[in-house]
């Protein structure tokens, strides 16, 4: 379980034989989760100033793996003390998103990303969505994807400054919203009986 709050950002040295090799401050231990770009690997192998992780043939197909090089967005898994300053994530990608449009405001710059139809339902105004490992506010629902605004202090600890108009970027939705669907079958218009009953689970 993560908070999406970015605590390094790493190099990559290599990504090769479905392995991939980071330069980082941050020393785990084997067998660590570690979210790389918002998804969750394990730790495989340390050595002085770093460590890998692998990726499975289920990770591989599900993320953006054209952005594992040069610098990724990382961070170690959250104890149960920890302070929850972003919201619950789980680093378990859903989809992948494309970055439509950004816009520069006074204090923020907003990201436009277009998503699969299958993610809508999952997407609420004001609600969260972690991309590339980031924990973010749904601005606005669109009808093929969303409106966030990222503030400075978030460009200054993340990779967003860099990001540019048709990258593709992991994914992952809310999740008391995932399970919340998955509970409700995606009905539209869910009776107050089925309404009570999935309110009673949480």
């Amino acid at each position: 379980m993560f908070n999406g709050l970015i605590r390094e950002i790493a190099e990559v040295i290599s990504y090769q034989d479905n392995k991939l090799t980071l330069k980082a401050k941050h020393v785990p231990n084997l067998g660590d989760s570690i979210a790389v770009n918002g998804a969750c690997l394990s730790v495989v192998d340390i050595f002085s100033g770093g460590f890998s992780v692998e990726l499975s043939a289920e990770t591989r197909s599900h993320i953006a793996v054209e952005n594992l090089k040069g610098e990724v967005h990382i961070e170690p898994a959250m104890r149960l003390s920890d302070r929850v300053d972003g919201h619950l994530v789980q680093g378990h990608i859903d989809a992948i998103g494309t970055i439509d449009k950004i816009t520069k405001h006074e204090n923020g710059v907003d990201f436009y990303i277009n998503l699969p139809n299958s993610m809508m339902p999952l997407m609420a105004n004001k609600g969260s969505i972690c991309v590339e490992g980031v924990s973010l506010t749904i601005n606005e629902t669109l009808k093929n994807g969303v409106r966030l605004t990222v503030i400075p202090i978030t460009f200054q600890d993340s990779l967003f400054g860099k990001f540019k108009v048709g990258r593709r970027v992991n994914i992952e939705s809310d999740l008391l919203a995932r399970y919340i669907a998955h509970q409700l079958n995606f009905k539209s218009k869910p009776s107050w009986d089925e309404i009570d009953h999935i309110a009673s689970l949480y």
